[in-house]
């Protein structure tokens, strides 16, 4: 893995866990359930079961070892409840050039998932967001161009929330 940290918040880290264990467990028996029926079919270099099941089970386990190395490398990060600026696990409501306000979950780059609301803090939007307060305007520089983004709200992952 590279020498940047990777982030986590306990959500995140809980997720990848339950992800890690379905793998191990039920993942890892039905793989085996198909390569022990693949076999059975008969001569295994032509057979095309018997192959994919093979590249399932190395993609499988590939994925276990990431998954490994990033819970035995990440740095699981709490948000400060009183803490007045963007950090990884804030949740901050936004309004970009003048639209309506979205809201954004700030997370490390493992748990990114933009359709959910969730950017990461090394994404353009979230690097321009952290360490910022409310009513800050920021730049972003994205690939579609520079906007400008207001911080309306503040909230830590209790459900409080900062308006200033």
């Amino acid at each position: 893995m590279s020498n940047q940290p990777i982030y986590l918040t306990p959500e995140g880290e809980a997720k990848l866990l339950r992800e890690l264990e379905e793998l191990r467990g039920s993942g890892r028996q039905a793989l085996a359930k198909r390569l022990r029926q693949a076999v059975q079919m008969g001569d295994l270099s032509e057979n095309a079961d018997y192959i994919t099941a093979k590249e399932a089970q190395a993609f499988l386990e590939g994925r276990i070892q990431e998954l490994e190395i990033v819970l035995r490398e990440a740095v699981v990060v709490e948000a400060d409840k009183s803490a007045d600026r963007v950090q990884i696990g804030s949740s901050v409501v936004v309004s970009q050039d003048g639209a309506k306000p979205e809201t954004y979950l700030v997370v490390g780059a493992k748990e990114a998932d933009p359709r959910r609301g969730k950017i990461s803090h090394e994404s353009p939007i979230g690097r321009a967001l952290m360490g910022r307060r409310v009513n800050e305007t920021v730049i972003a520089e994205t690939p579609g161009g520079k906007i400008q983004i207001k911080i309306l709200e503040l909230h830590s992952d209790s459900g409080s929330s900062r308006m200033e």
